[in-house]
């Protein structure tokens, strides 16, 4: 895989007004990365042939769905969570 060369994040490196930064910018930031690097582990086990890879597929799916869903509610304690289980997908 090839890292991206344009950062999708990169409006949250720029400190704007109305932003605060802090730790909980901070795991929104890590957790948002993490995110965008299982999706594209995603990518690879759905082009696996013959379905060999839906399984993993479809277990990083549910866990990326969980994560946004944590952001979508601001839970912290489940943000912290999904963030340590996307960081040991590989």
């Amino acid at each position: 895989m090839t890292p991206a060369t344009n950062d999708p994040l990169d409006f949250l490196n720029n400190n704007s007004a109305g932003m605060q930064t802090g730790t909980q910018t901070d795991l929104v930031q890590q957790l948002l990365y993490e995110i965008i690097r299982v999706k594209e582990i995603i990518l690879y086990y759905d082009s696996i042939p013959n379905g060999g890879g839906q399984l993993g597929s479809s277990i990083l799916n549910e866990l990326v769905s969980e994560a946004y869903q944590s952001l979508v509610n601001y839970d912290t304690v489940l943000m912290r969570k999904y963030y340590d289980l996307l960081l040991n997908c590989d």
